[in-house]
This record gives structure tokens, sequence and C-alpha cells, in this order.
């Protein structure tokens, strides 16, 4: 078995490589951007390729080297701001790379297993009534990135329908864990304590929009759904992933603070909150559960444990790296 992960240098793409290795005998590659292949740590049984997915040629002969039997398509512009500053840079990333490699597969005339991950953001603020989400809840994007989903959503389908490609389609809701950048909710509170216990920040806080709920799952349970969606999954289907649980940002703060070894001041900057942002969001895996038995293992409180020891020994490691330099150490 031969599987191809495009964003392996990425947060989730390096937890599912470590899952496949560690779970699989398959034979791995993995497409890397902008990084450089060097950079990353080697495995006997992984390859990397440097490869912009936007070049349909590049595309091509990469599938015609490696020939794989499934594709994890994971490689996205994935930060909701950033589409919002830039909305054609996430919408022909997110589409453009996507839709090359069902054009490579299309060619290739090989049957291909591929996953299509969409996300939560497809399904827009919830009207009263339709909490959890579910696969059937309407699609109502409201922003630039939740956009580019709905597009690579049905892109995948459209292959499937069309060609018989047999796609797999996720929709997971929020996820994070150890190795996630700072921009995101959950490593973005969590560095910026490690900074203050470090003496590298002062006393506090900034934080945007706290009353609002997602629905948070671990990364580490996600890539384990990605690999059963793969291995299991219905071709033309999309299921849900997620925990079913809303989890506010604010508790979820106050749960890291109370972790904290030093007193720290909050303050909310409007500068971080969303132009638009949904209240309150959460799902149902029900219908993922029921085919392969799939649920969430990682308590929520013990991913944010992780986060945050994960920051510690960054920013511990940074400090202890800038001592050296400047020989104080």
């Amino acid at each position: 078995m031969r599987a191809l992960i495009t964003g392996a240098s990425g947060f989730v793409g390096e937890h599912l490589c470590a899952y496949l290795l560690a779970h699989t005998d398959w034979e791995l590659a993995g497409t890397v951007y902008p990084q450089p292949v060097e950079a990353r740590p080697r495995d006997p049984r992984l390859v990397l390729r440097h490869i912009d997915l936007r070049d349909p040629g590049s595309v091509r002969a990469l599938l015609g080297e490696m020939q794989p039997d499934a594709i994890f398509h994971l490689a996205a512009q994935s930060f909701v701001p950033t589409s919002f500053a830039d909305p054609w840079d996430t919408l022909e990333n997110n589409i453009r790379g996507q839709l090359n490699l069902l054009e490579a597969v299309r060619r290739s005339e090989r049957q291909v297993r591929v996953l299509v991950v969409g996300s939560n953001e497809e399904y827009g603020t919830p009207q009263p009534g339709e909490l959890p989400q579910t696969e059937e809840s309407p699609l109502r994007p409201s922003n630039p990135y939740a956009v580019s989903k709905v597009a690579q959503d049905f892109l995948g389908f459209q292959y499937f329908l069309a060609y018989g490609t047999p796609v797999i389609r996720v929709r997971p809701f929020n996820h994070t864990g150890p190795g996630q950048t700072p921009r995101f909710v959950v490593p973005s509170f969590a560095s910026q304590i490690a900074r203050i216990e470090a003496g590298l920040q002062e006393p506090l806080l900034r934080v945007g929009n706290l009353d609002v709920a997602r629905d948070f799952t671990d990364v580490r349970d996600i890539v384990r759904a990605y690999y059963l969606a793969v291995t299991q999954g219905e071709p033309g289907e999309v299921y849900n992933l997620a925990s079913g649980r809303p989890q506010s940002v604010r508790g979820l703060l106050e749960t890291l603070l109370s972790h904290s070894r030093v007193g720290i001041r909050v303050k909310q900057d409007p500068a971080l909150y969303r132009p638009v942002d949904v209240p309150v969001a959460y799902g149902s895996a029900e219908k993922f559960y029921r085919l392969t038995g799939w649920k969430p293992e990682i308590p929520f409180e013990q991913t944010l444990q992780d986060v945050l020891e994960y920051w510690r020994e960054q920013v511990g490691g940074s400090f202890q790296t800038l001592k050296v330099a400047i020989g104080i150490a």
C-alpha cells in the first residue's frame, strides 16, 4: 500500500505521518511546501517532495512517480483571518491544488482513494434547532476559507459522480494539539502563557472574542479518523468528525490559566476579532461512528495540558539557545 499525504509538513500532516508510520506498514510519500525537504526529519518509509500543488505538471509527475493507492489531501490555507485579508490567495491555493490532484488521478486511470478534507466552517452559523450540525445541515459559508472548503467538498463529489473517482469527504470540526501554530486559539493562549512564565512577555495575555463555543477534538484523534475514512469510508459519502460537545473559549482559557505557574492578566483585543463569528457550533459524528466505531478518546483537558507543555518546551529551548548565543548560559 502506498499513500500520498499532501501538506505532510503541516500541523495535521506531521501527526498523520507519525500515525501511519506507527500503525501501518505502508510506504508513504509527502508533499512539502514551502519548507525545503532537507529541513524535515527522515524515515526510511517516508519520502518527501517539495512541490507546489498549483502547478498541474508537477502534480502529474509526482503521481506518476509515486503511484499512490490512497491520497490524504491535507494541504490548504486554513487560517480564517488570512482568508479575509487575501480571499483569492486562499481560494486559488485550496481549490486549484485539489483540482490538479483530482485531474492527475483521473488521467492516471488508477483507482486511487482520495480523502478530501472539508471543514465545519462550511456550515456557518446554525439557526435555532440546527444543533448539533449533521451532514444534512445547510451550508452557509460566512468567510472565504469556508467558501474554498465548500468548493473542495463539492469538487470531490463531482469527480465521484462524473468519473467514479473513489473520493471520501470529511468535515472535521475544530481540532488542536501539540505543534499547532499560535495563530489558532488554543496554541495562542498556551504560547503566551509559556512566554510569560519564562519572563519573555509581560504578564498580560491578549485575547479575541471569548464569548464563543466550538467543538474541539484532539488532532491525534482526528488523524486516526482520517485513516479510518480512507480504509473504511464509502466513496461519494461525506462524514462529520466531531466530539459533539461545545467548549467555550472562555472556559478553555480558564483551564489553561489554572495550569499557569505565574499570575496573568487577560485583556481583550478588538484587533483579534473576526469580521463574522459563529456564537456556538458543535457537530454530530454519529454517521462516521456507525460506520467505523470512531469516537474521540483523548480528554479535552489532556489536550490543553499537552499543548501547554509543548509550548513550554518550545519557549524553553528557544530561550536557552538565545542565552548561549549572547554568552550568558
